[in-house]
């Protein structure tokens, strides 16, 4: 048994029980959970201008250190972003199939776990 370096690699849970280092990437047809964790210094580390949506799962976004806001796009045309704040040591659930993005407060560690099959990134327009 080796260590795995969390900020290089992703843990996968497959359905079988069995769990594997992999590749971090944004969509995954394997049908197991993701658990990344990475160093952002900056929004754009973060994909800040990006919306980011994981219709087969709920994610949980997790703040390690340092601190966080992760902002829900509006469910209706013209509506207002939602926002929640994340300082060291907590998490959100972004609920399934809903479009959300990280800014950060301060350099920090987040971990993430979802399902990745049918993520999708789209760039936020002001």
């Amino acid at each position: 048994m080796n260590p795995i370096d969390m900020f290089a690699s992703a843990l996968v849970l497959h359905p079988d029980g069995a769990v594997r280092a992999a590749e971090r990437r944004m969509t995954s047809g394997d049908g197991g959970w993701q658990i990344a964790a990475f160093h952002a210094e900056t929004d754009e580390d973060v994909h800040a201008d990006h919306w980011e949506v994981h219709p087969a799962a709920e994610e949980a976004v997790c703040c390690l250190s340092g601190g966080l806001r992760i902002c829900f796009r509006p469910e209706e045309p013209g509506g207002e972003e939602e926002m929640v704040r994340l300082p060291a040591g907590t998490a959100v659930v972004v609920p399934r199939g809903r479009w959300h993005r990280l800014e950060l407060d301060a350099p920090s560690d987040v971990m993430s776990v979802t399902l990745r099959q049918g993520s999708r990134l789209e760039r936020r327009t002001v």
